[in-house]
């Protein structure tokens, strides 16, 4: 597991990068056309999360037909904390249209690890998506995560459209929500 501190240098230098080769998987030709959009393939299911937050037990398949933000964060990262207002705000802007937020919560010290910890942090950063504790990173491996914070955006039909690592590209987030938003076939 990388420290943050590792990440910060680590993330400019992947960023720079991915866009150098054209990012990690090839687009489908239809998606071409739709900046910061690529097939990464399905989305994992959530797997050997410890506790569920603001939530029952979600699935993957359950969700779909959703537009769904997988957000792998900690809450005393401080590059987490600098997003969070970001997530907040795009689950309370589209949460009636179709989308939600699933924040996986993954711990990087024992602290993090306890639920009282993570329940006070949900209230201090007023979120109200659904939280999974993922204490033994089974998630976290599942995706093949290795950073906080780290967001993989899924379609309606469960495709990982857009991975983002670290801070930032808020604007280009929220297009990419709102494109899929479009793209989801009439309920």
């Amino acid at each position: 597991m990388m420290s943050r501190r590792a990440f910060s240098g680590l993330a400019a230098g992947a960023s720079a990068l991915a866009a150098a080769a054209g990012g990690a998987w090839p687009a489908r030709s239809a998606l071409a056309a739709s900046p910061g959009l690529r097939d990464y393939g399905k989305a994992p299911e959530f797997t050997g999360i410890d506790k569920w937050l603001n939530s029952e037990p979600l699935t993957m398949k359950g969700l779909s037909g959703k537009v769904v933000l997988v957000d792998f964060w900690t809450y005393s990262c401080i590059n987490c904390i600098r997003t969070l207002p970001h997530v907040v705000r795009w689950y309370e802007t589209y949460k009636d249209r179709g989308f939600t937020v699933v924040g996986v919560h993954s711990p990087e010290f024992a602290y993090e690890k306890l639920t009282r910890n993570v329940q006070d942090a949900i209230e201090r950063f007023n979120i109200r998506y659904p939280v999974a504790q993922d204490n033994g990173f089974a998630t976290w491996r599942a995706y093949s995560n290795q950073y906080w914070p780290a967001f993989y955006l899924a379609d309606s039909s469960g495709q990982v459209m857009r991975q983002h690592f670290g801070e930032g590209e808020y604007a280009e987030m929220d297009a990419a929500i709102q494109a899929l938003l479009a793209r989801r076939p009439a309920a």
